[in-house]
């Protein structure tokens, strides 16, 4: 740890955030805790972007994923009926399957890192990430874009009526 700066240090910390809480949304019995491990877990990553130089695109992962898409799992859960029951949880089924699976992946990556040419190379200029991504979702990927808000629209409404009372007269 002698020779470690502290912006890698910094990157370690976030990885681990990340990485700490995509495992709490795995393991975690709770389907509320799963939701919060899930929270920090895009934080971590937010956290990377920003370490990365893609300023708006931490920006849009805080704001996006954080901010709407946690809430809305969260409003979910706790509007459903029924959520307090023992039998509603996030069961580990097939975790041997997951597991000889994770092993897998995990193997290869590792043989894609080791087989990486790690050489450094001179830092870019610092260019703002905004003004080509702005252009970007509304230019070529604004079907891609629109469609995405429908479906956070459709999951919205789905969250409404499955916790509207049906009034029986």
């Amino acid at each position: 740890m002698e020779g470690m700066s502290a912006s890698v240090l910094v990157f370690y910390l976030l990885a681990a955030l990340a990485v700490g809480g995509g495992a709490g949304v795995a393991f975690t019995r709770h389907i509320v805790y799963s939701a919060l491990s899930l929270m920090v877990s895009f934080l971590g990553v937010a956290g990377l972007y920003v370490m990365l130089g893609a300023d708006f695109v931490a920006g849009v992962q805080v704001l996006v994923y954080v901010g709407g898409v946690v809430v809305l799992v969260l409003f979910a859960v706790m509007l459903t009926q029924g959520i307090r029951d023992v039998r509603v949880s996030n069961r580990s089924v097939g975790g041997w399957a997951g597991l000889a699976i994770a092993a897998g992946i995990f193997a290869v990556m590792a043989r894609a890192i080791t087989a990486a040419d790690w050489g450094s190379t001179e830092p870019a200029l610092e260019a703002s990430s905004t003004h080509g991504i702005g252009n970007a979702l509304l230019g070529e990927y604004i079907l891609p874009f629109e469609v995405a808000s429908l479906v956070l629209l459709v999951v919205l409404v789905g969250a409404v009526v499955l916790t509207r009372k049906e009034v029986i007269e």
